[in-house]
């Protein structure tokens, strides 16, 4: 008889479904807020205010940097990855927007890329993955036992730190790719070509780069932290009698 299926009451299971659903929606909503939106704003300006294409790509560049500011401020921590990412784009806006080459605007978000994905290659080699930022909490789920788990497996377990750094590894040179493509588009296509097509190249390395970090690294690395979790909980179970004896 199983009353939590039929009266609806949700199982661990579709709780752990509905958790996984929303790191990814939390995942993704940077990906809106950094490509759709700034392409929505330099299409506006520059198509419906008639704004030139410089200052368009100016102003739809600065969407980002506020958002990772405000991530910042909401979360009253500093994040190495986002202090990154916000560092980078505020010197590469500086820079592009002083020279008013449009193309040379375009290319700098590769350049963040470029910059973010060498940091990320350089972190994982020297054994400071940057990457376990966004990694951990998609591993742990924010439950106290795989955070220990975690950390158990982190001091103590060969094959969990190499995922750990093959996650790194996976991203750093995806970002690297992408860099190069952008790059390429930037000084090849038209301007107006190009702001869309940045964003579905920088999109498809996105899903890309989740996919094999994914199936490399952070799926081994879940059902690592799935046995270390079930093999402490049937100890603690075996020594329970013992103690109470």
């Amino acid at each position: 008889m199983n009353s939590s299926t039929s009266t609806g009451t949700p199982t661990a299971e579709n709780a752990a479904t509905d958790n996984h659903r929303r790191a990814l929606l939390r995942s993704l909503s940077p990906l809106i807020v950094d490509a759709l939106v700034p392409m929505a704003v330099y299409y506006a300006l520059s198509k419906g205010f008639g704004i030139g294409t410089v200052a368009a790509l100016a102003w739809s560049s600065v969407v980002p940097a506020l958002r990772t500011v405000w991530s910042l401020v909401k979360d009253r921590r500093l994040n190495g990855l986002a202090a990154l990412i916000l560092v980078v784009n505020l010197a590469a806006l500086a820079f592009s927007t002083m020279s008013g080459d449009a193309r040379l605007m375009l290319a700098k978000d590769s350049g963040v890329s470029s910059v973010i994905g060498i940091v990320v290659l350089v972190s994982a080699f020297a054994g400071r993955p940057l990457m376990t930022t966004a990694l951990k909490p998609w591993v742990t789920k924010g439950q106290q036992a795989r955070v220990a788990a975690w950390e158990r497996l982190s001091a103590d377990s060969e094959p969990f730190r190499l995922a750990e750094r093959t996650f790194s590894v996976v991203w750093g040179g995806a970002l690297l790719a992408e860099c190069v493509a952008r790059v390429v588009g930037a000084y090849v296509l038209p301007v107006d070509t190009m702001v869309w097509l940045g964003n579905v190249i920088l999109g498809f390395t996105l899903v890309f780069a989740m996919l094999v970090a994914g199936a490399l690294a952070a799926g081994p690395m879940e059902n690592m932290v799935d046995t270390e979790v079930h093999n402490l909980a049937s100890r603690n179970d075996e020594a329970a009698p013992a103690g109470k004896a």
